[in-house]
């Protein structure tokens, strides 16, 4: 019973490694997968952001690193999930008071069909297939192309219809 009551504090929440290097590390990552995923997968693939999934993940895998002990500390686990939260925040904040910092958050819709016509390069260029589209379409009660006027992809990956009046 000794044992369990038995902590060293001192590892517990000194770090092994300098708290700027947490945050350069954390800083570094987060940016990395950021843009990997900005500009690999382009549309996100739920309703959430790419920045919020992103944020889930690394809080996910940091929370657990310092809870199984990877970093020796605890205090170095505590201030990489700070890291990731004002980059989060941040991204977040200047998406909303400057237009480039949202235009790297938010892709413009695409468009993927007009007036009733499949626009087959910007399909290619988010690798939908016709079926795909047409099951998206299905599932907004759209069966006939003909009745359309637009439909776009937005930035979050859901699909918008515009139908002809």
């Amino acid at each position: 019973m000794r044992r369990f009551f038995d902590i060293d504090w001192n590892q517990l929440l000194t770090p092994t490694m300098s708290l700027g290097e947490v945050i350069l590390r954390g800083t570094m990552i987060y940016w990395f997968i950021f843009l990997l995923i900005r500009f690999v997968m382009k549309r996100e693939a739920s309703p959430i952001s790419i920045a919020d999934l992103l944020v889930i993940v690394i809080i996910a895998d940091a929370a657990q690193n310092a809870m199984a002990g990877s970093y020796q500390s605890v205090t170095e686990g505590a201030v990489l999930i700070v890291t990731i939260f004002f980059w989060n925040y941040a991204i977040d904040w200047l998406g909303y008071h400057f237009s480039f910092f949202n235009r790297l958050q938010n892709l413009p819709p695409l468009l993927l069909v007009k007036n009733g016509s499949i626009l087959k390069d910007n399909l290619r260029k988010e690798l939908i297939t016709n079926d795909e589209l047409m099951s998206k379409l299905r599932e907004k009660g759209v069966t006939d192309l003909s009745q359309i006027s637009e439909v776009y992809m937005e930035s979050d990956g859901q699909i918008s219809i515009i139908q002809k009046k």
